[in-house]
């Protein structure tokens, strides 16, 4: 096939969803959106469209399985499950935020490597309760703190949840980029082992957790440091002008 056979309309379905994240619009319908301009650009009609969503989405229905948990986690909420955590977390001695983050790290890059990559997520664990327990244990040692403090440790507790599912899922013998390498390397000639391609992730995921446990060191004494220079500028009184006779 020529390029100039080639139909590259379709490609406009990519720009929906780039102009649709940039302009931050609600995720299903910029998926769908992008859906039907891919389709009506490859000269589809609209209900040749809708019949490949409703497959892929009967196909596939078992990817939006998490969904189920969010009722759930909003009830947990409902009842002050986020209060709680934090409560908790407050009367624990010595536990810092950073030492709560690398060790839900430590836990979930384990529990991957395993194939238990269900046992934490976002809505799971970070929402409810890994990003509360650790504002609570960072006011427990640094004070009150403003909103803008607070979103980046959520922040902090998402990404913590992130690095240990990427790196450590890919020490999975089982985990589907393992058997991708592995057909890759078949196809061109080279046996291997899913069990040897999972090992060499063993050194990645040991750097990916030093790295980011030092992140989270750093993290917190930036955290300590902002958190001093507002009390100290809080207490500063201000000069008396002097006033005339």
């Amino acid at each position: 096939m020529t390029d100039a056979a080639i139909n590259y309309w379709p490609l406009l379905g990519v720009l929906a969803v780039v102009l649709g994240f940039l302009l931050r619009l609600n995720t299903a319908l910029v998926v769908v959106v992008a859906g039907f301009v891919a389709g009506l650009a490859a000269k589809l009609s609209p209900l040749e469209v809708i019949d490949i969503l409703g497959k892929a989405f009967t196909e596939k229905r078992f990817l939006l399985l998490f969904l189920i948990t969010l009722p759930v986690v909003g009830l947990l909420e409902r009842h002050g499950l986020k209060e709680h955590a934090q409560a908790w977390i407050a009367r624990l001695r010595g536990a810092t935020m950073a030492r709560l983050l690398i060790v839900y790290l430590l836990m979930r890059q384990t529990s991957s490597a395993l194939g238990l990559t269900s046992l934490g997520g976002h809505p799971q664990a970070v929402r409810p309760l890994l990003a509360p327990m650790a504002e609570g244990a960072a006011e427990t040692a640094h004070g009150t703190l403003p909103d803008p403090e607070r979103k980046r440790i959520r922040a902090m507790s998402a990404a913590t949840d992130n690095v240990g599912l990427f790196f450590g899922e890919d020490i999975f013998i089982a985990f589907g980029a393992v058997l991708l390498m592995q057909s890759f390397f078949m196809d061109n000639g080279i046996e291997l082992a899913p069990i040897q391609i999972a090992l060499w992730g063993i050194p990645t995921a040991i750097c990916a957790f030093i790295l980011h446990a030092w992140r989270i060191l750093r993290f917190e004494r930036a955290l300590a440091a902002r958190q001093a220079a507002a009390a100290t500028a809080a207490v500063q009184v201000p000069p008396e002008t002097e006033t005339g006779a």
